[in-house]
């Protein structure tokens, strides 16, 4: 009797997402099994109980899946993961906190992509403001555009915070190479007259860019917004744009909605969570691999 998948799914937080125990069995995982407030000095153990309990040819179907809320905990999280492995004794590991990873793969790679087909340019070079982007996908989002070329700041109510988010990014995820910077809400409108691209990472319902904001921005080219929620983040931009004009933008603007980001999240996530069975090295996973394949997903 062939052994089952086995995906061994740990989250900080005190549930873990039913969208991801349901992607993990879309996937092809047979059996996706729910740890809870994990801490991080228990990873270790715990992926060593994985590993050992099922031969050579079971460890080859079994998984670890990292949740959680936070972005720097859940890379150390699958760093401490690797770190356990006593090979041949070693699984697949993919971290996607608060579906963060995925979701910011999805927004960065659709916008390009408009950049490309309606402005005829890429991301190098351009400024990307991350509105609302102290949160996961705000930061996953900077650090992403930032690795592709573009500069990009972290827009926050208080500039303390985004700043040190900012520079958490770059420390953590970017080898002190991306130069984000950080900056504060009620500063947006002068970043504004030089900005190419937003994201708007805030929480849902929150508007962050107004009718006004979004006409008076000389040379914005794409806006995306993740909020499905009415009121939109942005004015004008609905969950439902992909890649249609931005009502009220003089500039030419196009967006792209929450509904168009999530269809990229879903296919990347989905790619991912198989990619791990079908492997057959394991691989260990990330917002850079999600922007890989969600950049495959967007141009085929």
């Amino acid at each position: 009797m062939e052994k089952q998948y086995i995906l061994h799914m740990f989250t900080t937080a005190k549930n873990l997402s039913p969208f991801d125990v349901n992607m993990a069995l879309d996937a092809g995982w047979t059996s996706a099994v729910p740890y809870i407030n994990v801490e991080e000095s228990e990873v270790e153990g715990l992926v060593q109980d994985a590993i050992f309990s099922r031969g050579p040819n079971g460890v080859r179907r079994t998984g670890i899946f990292i949740g959680g809320r936070y972005t720097e905990q859940a890379i150390n999280m699958l760093k401490k993961a690797k770190n356990a492995m006593v090979p041949p004794f070693e699984v697949p590991v993919f971290a996607d906190p608060s579906g963060a990873f995925t979701t910011a793969a999805g927004m960065v790679a659709a916008v390009e992509r408009e950049l490309a087909r309606v402005h005829n340019t890429t991301l190098v070079g351009k400024t990307i403001l991350a509105l609302g982007g102290t949160g996961p996908v705000g930061q996953a989002a900077a650090v992403i555009a930032a690795k592709a070329g573009a500069h990009v700041r972290i827009i926050g109510r208080q500039k303390d915070k985004a700043e040190s988010i900012a520079s958490m990014c770059n420390a953590e995820f970017g080898n002190n190479e991306t130069g984000i910077t950080g900056g504060a809400d009620a500063d947006k409108q002068e970043y504004l007259k030089t900005t190419d691209v937003v994201f708007a990472t805030a929480a849902a319902g929150i508007e962050v860019l107004s009718a006004a904001m979004v006409a008076s921005a000389p040379q914005l080219k794409v806006a995306a917004d993740v909020n499905a929620v009415p009121p939109s983040g942005i004015a004008g931009l609905n969950a439902h744009h992909d890649g249609e004009p931005i009502q009220g933008s003089n500039s030419g603007a196009v967006g792209i909605g929450a509904l168009a980001i999530g269809n990229v999240k879903y296919h990347a996530q989905n790619r991912l969570l198989k990619r791990m069975i079908e492997e057959e090295k394991p691989v260990y996973l990330h917002f850079e691999h999600a922007f890989d394949v969600a950049r495959e997903y967007v141009r085929a």
